[in-house]
């Protein structure tokens, strides 16, 4: 992809913390079809890097998180092209930032509409500024969300009160997405980045594979990845025993 492309999300990692900024701020972070590949090579390469023991997914400035898709990424597109290079393609990468081994704690510094709120709902631990807002407005631009706001977001909220911002295109500030489960926390007094560093830090003081097996047992509860999990997991137990240690020396 173009370099304008890969130059618009930013990776630092400092020490065992990787930080994925998204830096469109002019367009308000809105996700072109660049980006998202760009965000399924950083999820291959931090899955890849052993170091690394959590995430910290933000945007640039004080704004806005991500306001979803860039409307003219895709308004020209055929309707199968719309699902197989847009909406089929967004999936998948969510998907891969959902399944990460290691903690995501999304920083939401502005408003999150859409496919940002969508992005946001792939993290484990979100926490927002108080000035933040939330909605899903698709049906405002005769479309439907389209990177599984009506399932992970559903799985997080209930249908319900997915149905409420999707069927009425209403805007929630931070303290209602505290209450309904959204958000983890809403930080009124304090930098958003500043809070989610101090919570990767606390998570890296904890036994590293305590905190990955934690992670993938709460999700393949739900549902999510759960014949990979039992595989692995059973695999990992089996290796341990002492035929397994003896079919090593046969072999």
């Amino acid at each position: 992809m173009p370099e304008s492309e890969t130059s618009l999300i930013k990776l630092r990692i400092d020490a065992a913390v990787a930080t994925v900024t998204l830096d469109r701020g002019e367009k308000l972070h809105a996700l072109t079809p660049g980006m998202i590949e760009t965000l399924a090579d950083l999820a291959a390469r931090i899955d890849a890097d052993a170091g690394i023991r959590c995430v910290i997914l933000t945007a640039a400035g004080d704004q806005a998180f991500c306001v979803g898709a860039d409307i003219n990424a895709w308004a020209a597109l055929e309707p199968l092209d719309m699902w197989r290079h847009w909406v089929r393609r967004g999936h998948q990468v969510f998907d891969q930032w959902a399944r990460l081994r290691v903690p995501v704690i999304a920083a939401i510094n502005g408003h999150a509409f859409g496919g940002g709120l969508e992005l946001a709902a792939v993290a484990d631990i979100r926490i927002a500024v108080a000035s933040a807002t939330f909605g899903l407005p698709e049906a405002t631009i005769a479309t439907c969300p389209g990177w599984s706001g009506t399932q992970r977001l559903a799985a997080l909220i209930g249908a319900s009160r997915v149905k409420y911002l999707a069927l009425t295109g209403t805007r929630i500030d931070a303290t209602e997405a505290w209450r309904i489960g959204i958000l983890h926390e809403h930080v009124k007094d304090k930098d958003v980045l500043a809070r989610a560093r101090e919570l990767a830090a606390g998570i890296c003081k904890l036994a590293p594979v305590s905190v990955q097996l934690t992670k993938q047992i709460i999700d393949a509860g739900r549902g999510d990845g759960l014949a990979a999990a039992l595989e692995t997991m059973a695999g990992a137990l089996a290796s341990t025993t002492a035929d397994a240690r003896e079919g090593v020396a046969s072999f």
